[in-house]
């Protein structure tokens, strides 16, 4: 099922997620509705805040960063699970973000370019994993959504100023996405 995608402005989307258990109620469900989501609305991620559950849950595929550039990134689809970033090394670099919840408005973000990431995938196995460039970004954009953090919190004062109408508009639900949204009213 093809669940609304929270927009900017609802109190969620800045909430400290928490983790989960194995029991979490009807979870293979959740999942399965968090990837059509994501497929409908041409998202590489989504986190769990994005359609109303505060919890440390997200996912991501990066099929087509792959497809879309010459590189020689690996394709990466993955269920990420009460994750936690134990180490962010590398180059920073910038890199034109947008997120499904900020509809229409991308802006240069600058990251680590390589992380280390404990989490537990659907099966709740736990991983330690090193991920690095465009996939790594993808992550510390999800993984930030589960600590209440968004992309334009990373972007300079100037920006947020020209933005700020935009954002506005957004919250109040006078934005045209290609997907069903939630808007906070």
């Amino acid at each position: 099922m093809i669940l609304p995608i929270v927009a900017f402005g609802a109190p969620i989307l800045r909430e400290k997620c928490v983790d989960i258990t194995p029991e979490y109620f009807e979870l293979e469900t959740l999942l399965t509705n968090m990837w059509e989501t994501m497929y409908e609305a041409s998202g590489v991620g989504i986190a769990a805040p994005q359609i109303n559950k505060a919890i440390r849950l997200f996912l991501i595929d990066t099929t087509p960063f792959v497809e879309d550039e010459e590189t020689d990134e690996v394709i990466v689809k993955q269920t990420f699970i009460n994750a936690r970033i134990i180490e962010e090394t590398g180059e920073v670099w910038d890199f034109k973000e947008g997120c499904l919840s900020i509809p229409d408005i991308r802006e240069d973000v600058s990251r680590k370019s390589t992380i280390k990431i404990e989490y537990f995938d659907e099966n709740f196995k736990k991983h330690t994993d090193t991920y690095d460039g465009l996939t790594a970004r993808v992550i510390q954009h999800e993984y930030d959504h589960v600590n209440g953090i968004l992309f334009i919190d990373k972007i300079s004062a100037l920006r947020k100023r020209i933005i700020k109408g935009k954002l506005i508009d957004i919250s109040k639900g006078k934005v045209n996405a290609s997907y069903k949204m939630r808007f906070e009213r």
